[in-house]
């Protein structure tokens, strides 16, 4: 394979919205399913777009909720085409029964979720509740930090779930209005086929065929069904060398690529702070003006979320002393109840690797986080690690009691 760059860029003001519906015209999406929901609407809303003025050929569907959306897109992929919709928060609440089935149908369907809280009470506001929620569905799920890595992140889904590897569903998360509506530079393939060569059109997994057909989605009973789901269990596991050969090859032919966790100043770091999504950027000013007081701190951002990269983790903690995990999301009726946390831990025990794990629940329905709390925070974990103090339970970290 080529190594040269072959895309003429060009540089637009998007927000991770516009961004994403960008990247799905360029990977030449050919069904789209589509009910609006805040904060995602506006994805949607530029597809549309495209299509009307013929930039993209594609059918989009008007489903009257989200569960038909994600019906919607089962069935287009069920026929052979590149599917995609979006959705966030209750929606993605609606549609969970489906997640299910596009997953256990083994269809390649791509997704973008603008990360929001759930009711009651009614929030609109972004944290990452929806998206944790999904994590027993058996689809690879990305979290993107930036408006431009949220147009790669679609392309290279792609890339992902087409793979006979893996053929399953993939999920791109970011933070809702943080993220979604803020705009950004982000550069744009200026040629409407510049992605045939990485994610060229070739439907390899099963689909319904009046020439050959098969049935899709029977009842199976206890003699075989256990054996449908371990092959997800497989495909979920293959998933994660798929993720990174489809992020080395999108590096080499494009020139930008994301990595499975992204690292800053990690190896020899007394704490290394480590979080997901948009957040990232505040802890990076943050912990850059702790560096200038001479504070060794490391700064992860785990970009695979599913499968989750727990081999990175464990190489990740070995290059530091400490890991502090910000959570923006609640496992509820546990000590720990960080969702990331708790995957760290789990990682790192079952590997025999002894660290210190701090978690803390951060910006949950969007609490305002700064430097300022990152600085306070950190002064908080070295007063525990200083004394070997084990934690017993999440610190929830601005919030009232």
């Amino acid at each position: 394979m080529e190594t040269v760059l072959k895309v003429t860029w060009k540089r637009l003001p998007l927000s991770s919205n516009f961004a994403i519906a960008q990247a799905v015209k360029d990977a030449d999406v050919d069904v789209v399913s589509a009910y609006p929901i805040t904060p995602q609407t506006t994805v949607v809303e530029r597809i549309s777009e495209f299509i009307a003025n013929g930039e993209l050929k594609a059918e989009m569907i008007h489903v009257e909720s989200e569960h038909s959306a994600m019906s919607a897109a089962i069935g287009a992929s069920a026929f052979g085409a590149r599917a995609f919709t979006a959705t966030a928060s209750q929606g993605l609440e609606l549609m969970h029964e489906l997640l299910h089935i596009a997953s256990g149908l083994r269809l390649p369907i791509v997704m973008s979720v603008a990360a929001r809280a759930l009711s009651a009470p009614i929030s609109i506001w972004g944290d990452y509740t929806d998206v944790m929620n999904t994590r027993d569905t058996s689809w690879v799920t990305l979290i993107a930090s930036t408006a431009q890595e949220a147009y790669d992140s679609i392309i290279q889904a792609y890339k992902i779930a087409e793979d006979p590897r893996v053929f399953l569903p993939v999920m791109v998360a970011y933070d809702g209005y943080a993220m979604s509506h803020t705009y950004e530079p982000v550069y744009v393939s200026e040629k409407a086929d510049a992605f045939k060569d990485y994610i060229p059109k070739n439907s390899q997994w099963y689909t319904l065929n009046p020439e050959k057909p098969i049935t899709m989605g029977s009842i199976a009973n206890p003699d075989w069904y256990y054996e449908f789901k371990y092959q997800q269990v497989v495909a979920m596991k293959n998933a994660y060398d798929v993720v990174r050969e489809a992020d080395e090859e999108y590096g080499k032919r494009y020139e930008r690529k994301y990595g499975i966790i992204e690292e800053d100043g990690v190896e020899g770091s007394d704490i290394t702070f480590v979080t997901y999504g948009g957040i990232f950027g505040t802890l990076k000013e943050g912990v850059e003006e702790l560096r200038k007081k001479g504070e060794k701190i490391g700064l992860a951002r785990i970009r695979l979320y599913r499968p989750f990269p727990s081999e990175d983790i464990a190489k990740l903690a070995e290059k530091t002393k400490a890991l502090v995990v910000l959570d923006r999301a609640i496992t509820f009726g546990v000590g720990i109840s960080g969702p990331v946390a708790r995957e760290i831990i789990s990682s790192l025990y079952s590997r025999g690797i002894e660290k210190y794990v701090y978690s803390f629940i951060i910006g949950i329905g969007q609490r305002t986080v700064t430097e300022k709390d990152i600085a306070a925070i950190y002064e908080k974990v070295k007063d525990m690690y200083v004394s070997h103090e084990m934690q017993k339970e999440s610190i929830y970290w601005g919030v009232r009691e």
